[in-house]
């Protein structure tokens, strides 16, 4: 299964909490898309579910258009509600939210353990419905983090992950014995990661 976090947009670039705000992707961000799709579709996809949200969902339209798959929304891979801090910048939030911002604890924000109890159910019920082959599932930074831990035993908010660059994705394996991460990161652009969990 590969679990792949959308494109660029404009508030990534721009250091503004996006959430669950639907920002689509920039010019770049629909590059990167493009780029992605290519080398995703050598793995065969058999299915590709994707967040309602624009950005996610324009970063799997590519992939689609190669494999000829149908794409599925599922609202509940959308990116955690970060509350008061959507929209800000990260100029506002150190100005604003100090104590809050070095603890990523947005006031009025979904927990992750919230975020992982509607993203591993959803990721869950996509695999299994694939019969063989490769699940694609397009997503957001923090929910697939979320997601990733607890398929693996982790506490949603596990930091042991690092952040997903803008179109890249994680590999995860599964045996009779469970999830395995396999890659985390991939496909990375010679490019910073930008935005935690945005």
């Amino acid at each position: 299964m590969v679990l792949w976090r959308h494109g660029q947009t404009a508030w990534n670039l721009e250091g503004r909490v996006q959430g669950s705000t639907d920002v689509p992707l920039d010019d770049v961000g629909q590059s990167q898309a493009t780029r992605a799709a290519n080398l995703l579709s050598g793995l065969r996809p058999a299915a590709i579910v994707s967040s309602d949200l624009t950005r996610a969902w324009s970063t799997a339209e590519p992939l689609a258009a190669i494999t000829g798959l149908a794409l599925r929304a599922d609202r509940r891979l959308r990116e955690r509600f970060q509350g008061e801090w959507e929209g800000l910048s990260d100029t506002d939030l150190r100005e604003r939210y100090p104590r809050e911002l070095a603890r990523w604890d947005p006031p009025g924000a979904e927990t992750y353990q919230a975020v992982a109890a509607r993203v591993v159910p959803a990721v869950r019920e996509a695999a299994e419905a694939v019969e063989s082959g490769v699940l694609v599932v397009v997503s957001h930074g923090g929910a697939i983090r979320a997601g990733i831990a607890v398929l693996l035993g982790l506490p949603a908010r596990a930091r042991i992950l690092g952040p997903l660059a803008n179109c890249c994705w994680s590999v995860l394996g599964a045996d009779e014995a469970g999830w395995r991460l396999l890659e985390h990161n991939a496909g990375t652009l010679p490019e910073p990661v930008l935005g935690e969990d945005r």
